[in-house]
């Protein structure tokens, strides 16, 4: 397997992303593969589930070069097509796709490597991060017609939040906390009129 040439080819793809996307850009993918790394090496990843996880990470979001909705099954298409060049096998193409899947909201992992790219996609949620990034996501519905006001906005991230859950050890211990005192805030905002 051939990391650093797949992750060179995958990121000169990511530069043909829309302008429109503010969220889903190169910076969320570089971000959800730091994650990813820092969240496997504290679950006592093996090396080769550490490398799977790095490269779906990387292909996790490839599907916003064409669509939107359904973006994750357009990736998962990419990772069969584009990844065997580089050296990897059926048996790991499955388990990528599976992680591409797995991102697919609302979360429903099948195994711990699955858990691992859920929690690392939402990882902003528990942290100081959560305001800045959240806004660029904000931005990126309101261009494509999710979210009409900040009100509605502000609607759906407390929903969102109190349905969200981490899986693994680590985002459990590191940022749940975090993500209870944000929904705390986004609901005092909202009862006094935000």
């Amino acid at each position: 397997m051939e990391f650093d040439l797949a992750k060179e080819f995958i990121l000169s793809k990511l530069d043909g992303l829309s302008d429109r996307l503010s969220y889903h850009k190169k910076q969320h993918t570089l971000d959800v593969l730091k994650s990813v790394e820092e969240i496997a090496e504290s679950e006592n990843i093996d090396e080769e589930g550490k490398h799977l996880l790095r490269i779906a990470a990387l292909m996790h979001d490839v599907g916003f070069l064409e669509k939107y909705k359904g973006h994750e099954e357009k990736g998962c298409e990419y990772a069969l097509e584009w990844l065997p060049q580089f050296g990897y096998s059926a048996e790991q193409l499955e388990r990528v796709v599976g992680m591409i899947r797995a991102t697919k909201i609302p979360h429903s992992p099948k195994n711990k490597e699955e858990q691992i790219i859920c929690d690392a996609d939402l990882d902003y949620l528990g942290t100081d991060s959560y305001d800045t990034i959240s806004e660029t996501l904000y931005k990126e519905w309101k261009c494509y017609g999710f979210a009409n006001s900040s009100k509605d906005w502000l609607e759906e991230q407390i929903g969102f939040l109190k349905l969200h859950r981490y899986f693994s050890d680590f985002s459990t211990r590191k940022r749940v906390a975090k993500k209870k005192k944000i929904l705390q805030e986004l609901e005092d905002r909202y009862s006094a009129g935000f």
